[in-house]
């Protein structure tokens, strides 16, 4: 039992650490699933949020358009799909994030949903009236 309690005790300490650091940081715990994006983060300095907030807007617009289905919408989706599956294979051919090889089956069958001849009938400008 005194073993057990001295044990608790030295460890109260780092659970508070712990405790105060996500009080603080309510995100760090995010950056535990991929700690070399935190650091190409911070290597990349102030231009990361912007970027991260462009790519924000850019999924929010491809969402708004693919749900109206609007044609600039399908187009917006597929090329960031494209892109990110270019991303998923340099960083799997490169060796970097192996777990990137998960993306690119999954974007595949993205792409060859949007591909297929209905949803491409369904977001052609004869289809769907301009807004």
């Amino acid at each position: 039992m005194i073993i057990i309690n001295t044990a608790g005790r030295s460890t109260y300490p780092e659970r508070k650490s712990v405790l105060k650091t996500e009080a603080t940081r309510p995100l760090e715990p995010m950056w535990e699933l991929n700690p070399r994006a935190h650091d190409a983060f911070v290597t990349i300095g102030i231009t990361a949020p912007l970027l991260l907030g462009v790519v924000s807007v850019a999924c929010g617009a491809a969402a708004y358009g693919l749900a109206y289905g609007r044609r600039w919408g399908y187009k917006l989706g597929v090329a960031l799909l494209l892109v990110n599956l270019f991303g998923d294979a340099i960083h799997v051919i490169a060796g970097l994030e192996v777990r990137a090889a998960v993306g690119i089956p999954i974007v595949a069958l993205l792409l060859w949903y949007l591909s297929s001849t209905n949803v491409r009938r369904y977001f052609s400008s004869a289809a769907r009236p301009a807004a």
